[in-house]
């Protein structure tokens, strides 16, 4: 049913341990799901081979060094071989329910992207998938210690090939490009589904090592600024709270309370261009008669 890719950082130290938890609870799901790996970071494709994954060294990057987003997006709908595709990080441990979470996915007859809030967890070990209980024990650490991450990070995303056209060159793991993609989605008239309550994602709390910098080379770096400029400005700074749609129960159904609404119609400006002129028009409007009030004030209080 689905291709599930990823691009891993450097298979060693603390990420050899996350990433390995992560990629082998999908090689777990049951379902046959297919498993992409992407990049030449160490130790990469020598994990790939030991696991019988599929793996494709070469990815086109920015100046900096770091993979592009557009290229790797553009080679998996190439090359995947199911209906569906997901990207996630590969920090992310599935569990069982996500199987019927694609299942209910399948389904749907229009274009679409489901996304969804993970759990974060400080997770020390090492996952025994060998042990039938593995998921029940991680899920009651999750439940005791886990936080559920705010809705501006997405970590994974499912849809069908065809869904975004042209994407910037955004660089993979820095700021903006991934809440540019549910911008995308909507400006394409594609249904947003809220996953959170289907799809157990569990995301294994990290250093940033992996770059020079650190956390603030990560989100505050030249790189995270020029994603800012790729992407268009903050005015597309999407998350899962501007979905359109839920799937719960096995069902997916449009969101209909105040609070969804209302960012639909914040958020209309950013995705159809009449309403951005109707609000700029409004804000216009709006500075001239409050422009014409105080010179009227002005008057007023010269007369008197």
């Amino acid at each position: 049913m689905i291709t599930l890719f990823a691009i891993p950082k450097p298979m060693e130290g603390e990420f050899l341990r996350i990433q390995e938890n992560a990629i082998l609870s999908w090689l777990r799901l049951g379902f046959g799901a297919e498993v992409l790996l992407f990049g030449d970071e160490r130790g990469v494709e020598h994990f790939a081979r030991r696991h019988g994954i599929d793996h494709h060294r070469e990815v086109a990057r920015t100046e900096a060094g770091t993979p592009r987003v557009d290229d790797l997006f553009r080679r998996v709908e190439t090359l995947a071989t199911r209906p569906l595709i997901a990207y996630i990080n590969a920090d992310i441990i599935l569990g069982r329910d996500f199987p019927d979470a694609v299942r209910a996915l399948e389904n749907i007859r229009r274009p679409f992207l489901a996304v969804g809030r993970r759990w974060d967890l400080d997770y020390p070990g090492t996952v025994d998938f060998s042990d039938p209980a593995w998921e029940a024990d991680l899920r009651r650490e999750v439940d005791e210690r886990g936080i559920l991450h705010p809705s501006s990070g997405i970590d994974y995303f499912i849809y069908r090939r065809g869904l975004w056209g042209e994407i910037p060159p955004f660089a993979v793991g820095r700021t903006m490009w991934d809440n540019w993609l549910i911008w995308r989605a909507r400006k394409r008239g594609a249904m947003v589904v809220d996953a959170t309550a289907s799809i157990w994602a569990v995301h294994q709390n990290h250093g940033y090592n992996h770059h020079p910098q650190g956390s603030d080379g990560v989100w505050k770096g030249p790189e995270a600024e020029r994603n800012e400029r790729l992407a268009g400005g903050l005015g597309r700074f999407f998350t899962i709270d501007d979905a359109t749609h839920r799937l719960a129960d096995d069902k997916v159904d449009r969101f209909r309370d105040a609070f969804h609404r209302r960012r639909w119609w914040y958020t209309l400006p950013a995705i159809w261009a009449p309403a951005a002129w109707a609000a700029a028009l409004g804000a216009g409007l709006s500075w001239a008669i409050t422009g014409i009030r105080k010179r009227i004030a002005r008057m007023r209080g010269r007369i008197s």
